[in-house]
C-alpha cells in the first residue's frame, strides 16, 4: 500500500455479527472503515468522515437506508452500494430509485463485496468508456450531455443526474442509433466484473426516462429493443 492514499467506506449496519466481519475483511484489503449502526448516526458521520464509499443496510434503526441515500444523493456522488436481505427486493430497487449504484444481498461473501466495492470506486473515478474525461460532448436532438463539465441540458433547462445515470446517458447519446446489450451496458458502466443482475441496468433506465423524455411512459428518446437492449433513438 505504499504510496496510495487509504480509501475508506463508511459502513451503516446495525448487525454486529456482520460488522465487525466487515471491518476485519475491508481492513485486511487495505480500506480504512468507519462505522454507523443507525441512519442518523450515518448522515452525522457521512459529514465528518467524507468517506469514498458508503454500504448501506436498507434496514435500519431511526432513519432507514433509502432515506439516508436519498439525504446523502442531496449533497454527494460517492458511489452506495445498498445491502439488503433476502426477500426484500422492493427496498434493493426503491434504493436504487433514489440514487444507489449497486446492491447486493445478504448473506454474501466478504471476496464479492471487496470486488464490488473496488469497481464502484473504480467506476467513480473513471468514465464510462475508460476516457470519459477527455472525451467529447454530445447532442441528439434536444438533449446535451459534457462530460468534462458534468452537465446535462435537456430542452435547454440543466439538469442533474447521479453519476451512474450520467455515465448510462453519455454511453447510450455516444452511439445513438445504434442497439447496445444490456451486457454491453452493464460492461461500460459498472465494468467487466459486475456481479449484479440486469435490475440494476433497468431501474437507471427507468429513472433517466423521468428525467429527459417529454413523457416517460411513452419514451421516444431511450428506446427498449425487446430481447436485446436500449437504443438511443437519433433525432
Amino acid at each position: 500500500m505504499s504510496g496510495q492514499v487509504q480509501q475508506t467506506v463508511l459502513v451503516v449496519e446495525d448487525e454486529e455479527a456482520f460488522i465487525d466481519a466487515l471491518v476485519v475483511g475491508l481492513q485486511r484489503e487495505g480500506f480504512g472503515v468507519e462505522v454507523a449502526r443507525d441512519g442518523a448516526e450515518a448522515l452525522s458521520n457521512f459529514d465528518k468522515v467524507d468517506p469514498d464509499i458508503v454500504l448501506l443496510d436498507v434496514m435500519l434503526p431511526k432513519v432507514s437506508g433509502t432515506d439516508v441515500c436519498r439525504e446523502i444523493r442531496k449533497k454527494s456522488q460517492v458511489p452506495i452500494i445498498m445491502v439488503s436481505a433476502k426477500g426484500t427486493e422492493i427496498d434493493t430497487v426503491v434504493g436504487l430509485e433514489v440514487g444507489a449504484d449497486d446492491y447486493i444481498v445478504k448473506p454474501y461473501r466478504i471476496r464479492e463485496l471487496v470486488a464490488r466495492v473496488r469497481a464502484a470506486l473504480r467506476r467513480s473515478t473513471v468514465g464510462a468508456d475508460g476516457e470519459l474525461g477527455s472525451s467529447s460532448g454530445v447532442t441528439v436532438g434536444d438533449i446535451s450531455i459534457d462530460p468534462d463539465q458534468h452537465i446535462v441540458t435537456v430542452r435547454g433547462k440543466l439538469t442533474k443526474l447521479p453519476l451512474k445515470e450520467f455515465e448510462l446517458l453519455y454511453v447510450l447519446m455516444a452511439n445513438a442509433g445504434r442497439v447496445m446489450t444490456r451486457d454491453t451496458l452493464i460492461d461500460r458502466v459498472w465494468g467487466s466484473d459486475y456481479y449484479g443482475d440486469t435490475k440494476t441496468l433497468d431501474v437507471h433506465i427507468k429513472r433517466l426516462r423521468s428525467k429527459v423524455e417529454v413523457d416517460p411512459g411513452s419514451p421516444v428518446a431511450i428506446l427498449t429493443i425487446r430481447g436485446l437492449g436500449y437504443k438511443f433513438e437519433r433525432a
